[in-house]
């Protein structure tokens, strides 16, 4: 079956870093960009960043620039989201999910994904 799964979600203080894995199965992990999602408790699930089928290109939110970074390694099928000076406002489930092509087209949006994992939780305390 094709899937995602997310790792590497956890508790961390305000200023702390995490890094988040997603590993791939079952798809051709090389021939799709990538992104991760959060969703904080009560609110909607929001585009964190995105990373082209080659890593060639990432795109941010606005929240997130310059503290996350995206990365992948299409040989190894996983995606990556190092999360540095994290704030209490980044506390969230992130999920990743596959994208409908390979150059993060409209990628924030919910429609554009299509595989997605079960989440990874990440807390950060203040």
């Amino acid at each position: 079956p094709r899937q995602v799964v997310e790792s590497g979600g956890g508790l961390v203080q305000t200023g702390g870093s995490l890094r988040l894995s997603c590993t791939a199965s079952g798809l051709r992990f090389d021939g799709t960009a990538m992104a991760w999602f959060r969703q904080a408790p009560g609110k909607e699930r929001e585009g964190v960043s995105c990373i082209t089928r080659s890593g060639a290109m990432a795109y941010y939110a606005d929240s997130v620039k310059g503290r996350f970074t995206i990365s992948r390694d299409n040989a190894k099928n996983t995606l990556y989201l190092q999360m540095n000076s994290l704030k209490p406002e980044d506390t969230a489930m992130y999920y990743c999910a596959t994208q409908s092509n390979a150059y993060c087209g409209s990628w924030s949006l919910i429609s554009t994904s299509e595989y997605w994992g079960q989440g990874t939780q990440v807390t950060v305390s203040s």
